[in-house]
């Protein structure tokens, strides 16, 4: 595994951890960002190089700092 694959990873469970935290299924945590729920499968599965603007949407939807969906995501 490369260190791209590895931070999508790690990228893509943070968010699952904060979307359970918070209650919310794939579904819901697509329409509260906007965006598809099979594009938040894939994200949490680190299928998905996710764009800036859609992290940012995240981290809204989730009542994170956008800090906290990418700690650790930059450790090899």
């Amino acid at each position: 595994m490369n260190d791209i694959e590895i931070i999508l990873r790690q990228f893509g469970k943070n968010v699952r951890y904060w979307r359970k935290i918070r209650g919310f299924s794939q579904e819901e945590l697509a329409e509260r960002c906007g965006l598809h729920r099979t594009y938040i499968g894939g994200i949490e599965r680190g299928e998905r190089n996710v764009a800036l603007i859609n992290i940012v949407k995240l981290s809204t939807a989730l009542e994170v700092s956008v800090s906290n969906l990418i700690e650790r995501a930059d450790a090899g």
